[in-house]
């Protein structure tokens, strides 16, 4: 009985989303409690409590993650909590309408992603994106009479938009800034560049109009694939079967494929496996790598 009670119960994370405009963050789950995406939860914070949304299901605590503190679900909030909760949420959406309209009847150019109403507080945020600078003075103005209180306006960006109005991504599941990413890292045309495909293809952006997340997460496994392979115009020397070798050029890769595309003297081209090419200098690259057994 005096052992600890981390230790005797099953711990969990779950991701609590604070606000629409915040990325839902992990927090420790101890016991066999089951929450629901949807849910109303009670979750630590760095001076007290609060109110939150939960926006991911429960998972175990990965192996490499169990030195790291979390704040933890303190328990799933009070009826009458989580209803004032949801009525302000509401109110929120409201207001995001509300707001929209008094832009677009401004002729204004702007997108307003969410409205903030503090409880109690005779302050209201607005949340826009724009591509564009914006005068909204105006509209402060508009939005003062409407709500009766103090009007403060931020712009985010693309990202951040598309992070709050969520989605679903080409791969069929909801998107990364939605569900598990809490910051942005720069994504860099050299990424786009590492999977050979064309830098106006619509397939290398998002939702957000913005190069895809993921083009990041590729981008190591293309870079090490890449490096089995030779350059572009390459001279190199294809097996033809027989023992007999025909020379040729490098024209193209097909890095997940680990082969090339050859081109030959006679104009013709035809697609060789690695395992099938030689070139100068390839016992210099690293070795090619191991395929599976069967």
């Amino acid at each position: 009985m005096n052992e600890d009670l981390s230790e005797i119960l099953d711990e969990y994370l779950v991701g609590v989303r604070l606000r629409a405009t915040v990325p839902a963050d992990d927090y420790k789950l101890v016991g066999d409690v089951v929450l629901h995406v949807g849910d109303v939860v009670v979750v630590e914070t760095q001076t007290a409590t609060a109110l939150g949304e939960v926006r991911r299901p429960r998972r175990a605590i990965p192996e490499f993650r169990r030195d790291r503190l979390y704040r933890r679900v303190v328990g799933l909030a009070p009826e009458d909590d989580a209803r004032e909760y949801r009525d302000q949420r509401r109110r929120e959406e409201a207001a995001i309408v509300t707001s929209g309209r008094l832009a677009r009847s401004r002729g204004l150019a702007m997108k307003v992603v969410d409205v903030e109403m503090p409880t109690g507080q005779r302050r209201v945020t607005v949340y826009f994106s724009s591509e564009e600078r914006v005068d909204f003075r105006d509209l402060v103005r508009d939005l003062a009479r409407e709500f009766r209180a103090r009007i403060e306006m931020r712009q985010i960006g693309a990202r951040d938009t598309t992070r709050v109005l969520d989605g679903i991504g080409p791969c069929g599941r909801q998107l990364c800034c939605s569900s598990h990413l809490r910051k942005f890292e720069p994504i860099s045309v050299k990424m786009a560049k590492a999977q050979d495909m064309p830098l106006t293809d619509s397939r290398l952006l998002g939702n957000c109009g913005r190069l895809k997340c993921c083009l990041l997460y590729e981008f190591s496994t293309y870079q090490e694939l890449r490096s089995y392979l030779p350059r572009v115009n390459t001279p190199c020397e294809a097996s033809c079967g027989g023992g007999g070798c025909m020379t040729g050029k490098v024209r193209s890769l097909r890095v997940l494929k680990q082969s090339v595309v050859v081109g030959f003297p006679d104009g013709t081209e035809a697609e060789v496996p690695l395992s099938e090419l030689t070139w100068e200098g390839r016992d210099h690259v690293r070795p090619e790598p191991e395929q599976p057994s069967a």
